[in-house]
């Protein structure tokens, strides 16, 4: 049997299954963690992997078809990158609260019309993350509250510029790529919320 013909939890027998596990570093957003697994097989191999609360993203449109985006200088690359709005949830915060607060904190529009699009994990080997994406109907305008050390432009674009700067090189945020895929399979009647 091919793995693709596999459903998703059909197959226990691939786990990994913790033995020991211990913190190599403790930051006041981010942790690392060395565990050691028992393969399948049996042999102990150590995982070090980063811990991470969790995201959003949202997928603001507009009734026009074009989304908001935000344009914002991102620290450890040293460039700027477009994006959609997303955020970090906070301990015990539902996924969907943490959406409607950052979209009302970063770009101060509110949204009457909200879905759940999909859940990603963009380091599976490497870290635990988890982004929540959700799309947001029903655009109203209103101010932004940005965080104390948060600097951003927000701005509007049609969806089909945002797809061509996808596929030019000049959009590569990861949640901003699959975003913006998913976004026009919706948009296009394609994929079914």
């Amino acid at each position: 049997m091919r793995i693709l013909d596999l459903e998703p939890d059909q197959n226990p027998q691939l786990a990994e299954t913790k033995i020991d596990s211990r913190s190599v570093y403790q930051g006041s957003f981010l942790q690392v963690e060395k565990d050691t697994v028992k393969l399948p097989d049996g042999k102990l191999v150590t995982r070090e992997y980063i811990k991470h609360p969790g995201a959003v993203v949202i997928l603001p449109l507009f009734d026009d078809g074009s989304v908001l985006m935000e344009r914002q200088f991102r620290y450890p690359l040293n460039q700027v990158f477009i994006e959609f709005p997303a955020g970090k949830i906070d301990p015990n915060e539902d996924s969907l609260v943490c959406a409607k607060r950052e979209l009302k904190e970063e770009t101060g529009y509110t949204a009457s019309e909200w879905q759940f699009v999909c859940t990603i994990h963009n380091a599976i080997a490497y870290a635990d993350e988890h982004l929540d994406i959700y799309l947001a109907r029903g655009l109203v305008a209103g101010d932004a509250k940005l965080d104390e050390e948060e600097f951003l432009e927000t701005f509007t674009v049609p969806l089909s510029e945002l797809l061509d700067w996808v596929k030019a090189g000049k959009v590569t945020d990861v949640k901003t790529v699959i975003g913006a895929f998913w976004l026009d399979k919706l948009v296009n009647q394609e994929w079914n919320l």
